[in-house]
């Protein structure tokens, strides 16, 4: 698929992901836990979301790591965190609980040049939401931390996705503000940049605490996520050594 088509089209994925498929085989596991266990660096970049503080550590990285290793993809998930169960095969990730994107903006230097991702999974912004932190300039905020990881890593492909729906009915309409303004930001930035529409697999009856999913709810969220990498197959496929080495 053409990359530039698929981030204009929005990489909606959940039905894509699902249908005709069935997830099976054994999970690959790393070699040690937490640990490089060797294929296309994969950053899946965020806040609790992401970490899956909350029911789930390793949220949707657990069922998106086991669609991955069944459909026969070698990933390694890098970052400066590790968590999640035993069936999470690979642990790092940079998700930060209770993050907002500024936050994730400051660390960036470091954390790209420790981990060198191929490819970055980006959902942030709900704590700027549900903090009040200067909601109206949070897409502004958003595509400034969007050039920072171009800038850093060109090469890489970038999915940014919009935010889970809340239940809580002023944050939810903070929510819907800032993720209509997502897909303009994100078509600005060139065809490595992709739009995963996320709030649109999910409802309220997948939360636990009304922010933040529950495993059936992260099991959606990897199906997108799955679709979306799929649709991209450079994602996928590890730089040239050359060309990784002019990417940073």
């Amino acid at each position: 698929m053409n990359r530039v088509v698929s981030r204009r089209t929005a990489l909606l994925g959940g039905a894509l992901a699902t249908a005709g498929f069935v997830l099976g085989g054994p999970p690959a596991r790393a070699a040690v836990p937490g640990e490089s266990n060797g294929g296309v660096r994969v950053m899946p970049l965020g806040d609790s979301i992401t970490d899956g503080y909350t029911p789930y550590p390793g949220g949707y990285r657990v069922e998106l790591w086991q669609r991955l290793a069944a459909g026969g993809y070698t990933v390694d998930f890098v970052g400066s965190q590790t968590n999640g169960p035993a069936e999470l095969g690979d642990h790092d990730h940079e998700g930060h609980p209770g993050w907002r994107i500024d936050q994730l903006d400051a660390n960036l230097d470091t954390w790209l040049g420790q981990s060198d991702p191929r490819t970055v999974l980006l959902l942030i912004g709900t704590n700027d939401l549900n903090q009040n932190h200067d909601v109206a300039n949070a897409p502004a905020r958003l595509s400034a931390l969007i050039d920072h990881i171009r800038t850093d890593r060109p090469r890489a492909e970038l999915f940014v996705a919009t935010v889970p729906p809340q239940a809580n009915g002023t944050q939810q309409a903070r929510v819907v503000t800032y993720n209509g303004a997502i897909p303009h930001v994100v078509a600005a930035k060139g065809p490595d940049v992709h739009l995963v529409r996320m709030y649109d697999a999910l409802t309220t009856a997948d939360l636990a605490d009304g922010i933040h999913p529950t495993r059936a709810g992260y099991g959606k969220m990897a199906a997108v996520w799955y679709a979306a990498l799929r649709a991209v197959p450079d994602s996928l496929t590890p730089l040239p050594a050359a060309a990784a080495a002019a990417a940073r």
